[in-house]
């Protein structure tokens, strides 16, 4: 999720210096997969003024998902329902999927099992036609979600398997994996329902949270031999406000409060403490 905020920021940074007009629709996702409703609900609500206003059907469609999915997120899954209800009356290839799917989690958790039903089959169309590990994964993950007992555990186990070979790594939903992305809202589901089976969901430990990234060591490494912002944004491909985002983390993490203290403060920690 770090990584998420400093590259929509950076688009952001980008749009506004080219002077394009798209909506934050990266901003708005990562908001809502972390479950902050109140910024997402500003967000969305911007949104859907700017695209209303343009017409922009496939820039509705994606705001009542992003809304679907913080309310799924969040465990209200009436309210995500409805959201996701609206998205789908939109049919835009690149919105439709995944409004299917977070329509067919709220209806089965609201015991509307037609409407899950009725929301899968429409989804099987792209996913079937698609054949990739993420597409049948997420089609698997679907089904189980209206099936039962032992098939119900087939079909998760195959959505399992095929997610994990591929990249899309939040449609997993383990709490760990969510919690180390910073997916806090989906991690807090999965923490609640692995408590209402009886199984304790491991915290993370504070060392964990004070691990640097490959990438954060990498720009503290350079900052530390001397490198400017945009010395090393021109190094690595990316904005020094990005370089500026990463190094407050770094920062925070190592207990310093400048680049000056990286001399002493990066050694050790870049060989103990860097997460791969």
């Amino acid at each position: 999720m770090d990584e998420g905020a400093a590259l929509t920021g950076e688009a952001e940074t980008v749009s506004a210096a080219i002077g394009t007009q798209l909506s934050a629709y990266g901003t708005v996702a990562l908001a809502a997969l972390q479950g902050r409703e109140a910024e997402t609900a500003e967000l969305i609500a911007a949104t859907l003024d700017d695209v209303e206003s343009r017409g922009e059907g496939m820039g509705v469609g994606i705001s009542h998902f992003t809304a679907a999915l913080l309310y799924n997120g969040l465990g209200r899954y009436a309210e995500a329902l409805a959201e996701a209800e609206q998205a789908c009356e939109h049919e835009d290839l690149g919105v439709i999927s995944w409004a299917l799917t977070e329509l067919i989690e709220a209806a089965a958790r609201c015991g509307r099992h037609e409407v899950a039903t009725d929301a899968l089959e429409r989804l099987s169309v792209t996913t079937e036609a698609a054949g990739t590990d993420w597409a049948l994964g997420v089609h698997a993950r679907s089904r189980a979600l209206v099936s039962e007992d032992e098939a119900a555990d087939a079909l998760h186990r195959e959505a399992i398997a095929r997610l994990s070979r591929t990249r899309v790594r939040v449609e997993l939903t383990a709490y760990e994996m969510l919690s180390e992305m910073g997916v806090e809202a989906f991690a807090e589901r999965a923490r609640r329902e692995l408590a209402a089976t009886g199984e304790t969901a491991r915290k993370r430990v504070d060392e964990t949270r004070d691990e640097l990234t490959a990438q954060e060591a990498q720009i503290a490494r350079l900052a530390r031999d001397g490198l400017s912002n945009p010395e090393i944004g021109a190094e690595l491909f990316i904005s020094p406000r990005t370089v500026k985002y990463h190094l407050r983390k770094v920062f925070t993490k190592l207990g310093i409060n400048s680049r000056h203290e990286l001399v002493t403060a990066l050694p050790e920690t870049s060989r103990a403490a860097v997460a791969p």
